[in-house]
């Protein structure tokens, strides 16, 4: 039986605009809360910003995605929990040419995704534990779509701020955001203060060595 639960309030476009320019490394400098194990991005550079949107798949069946897309708004990030599978792919290039359609931000997988090079070739933000040609299925027995998962070590909401790039993948209850997002863009100003002062502001991201 498939669960769909309702929406989660949308993210702040204030607190989206305040996490543009914030790196993951620098989330990692101040939290260990939220970061996202064994989760890589398919290719680089990428960036990724929005508000999970959150599914949970009973391994090979991937039923509960289909309706997740139906329901998927712009901005939002398809986080899927594969409930353990980490050899099957649930995500590929049709449904990534459906979730570009409806303006998500992006996915990030616990499993594996297929399809590769059109992914890479796409450009739609994916984060995964990695690449396989063993597929799921639709075969309509269960899921849930908007319920809490568990990615990377990490349990996530509907509506969680997700933000992720060449660095790692985090997920920021919205509660504490602004706190966290202001202390980040802070630490990013005294860097490239720093950085200036060393005569190294030509250099466009920092964090090597912080």
């Amino acid at each position: 039986m498939l669960r769909i639960e309702p929406h989660a309030a949308s993210l702040q476009p204030e607190l989206l605009e305040l996490y543009r320019g914030i790196q993951a490394s620098t989330i990692g400098h101040l939290t260990d809360f939220g970061y996202v194990r064994g989760i890589r991005p398919l290719f680089c550079p990428i960036r990724l910003l929005g508000s999970a949107l959150t599914v949970r798949l009973p391994h090979t069946d991937s039923s509960a995605l289909r309706e997740a897309l139906e329901l998927a708004r712009p901005g939002d990030v398809l986080v899927i929990d594969m409930s353990g599978d980490e050899e099957r792919a649930c995500w590929g290039e049709f449904r990534a040419y459906k979730a570009m359609a409806k303006g998500v931000a992006g996915a990030v997988v616990s499993g594996c995704v297929s399809d590769a090079a059109a992914l890479r070739q796409l450009g739609f933000p994916v984060f995964s534990r990695g690449i396989s040609a063993l597929t799921t299925r639709s075969l309509e027995l269960e899921g849930e779509v908007n319920t809490a998962v568990s990615v990377g070590g990490v349990a996530m909401r509907p509506g969680d701020l997700i933000i992720g790039d060449e660095d790692g993948l985090f997920a920021i209850d919205p509660l504490r955001a602004e706190e966290l997002g202001r202390a980040a863009l802070e630490k990013q100003q005294r860097e490239r203060r720093s950085r200036d002062k060393l005569g190294y502001g030509h250099i466009g991201k920092g964090g090597e060595g912080r």
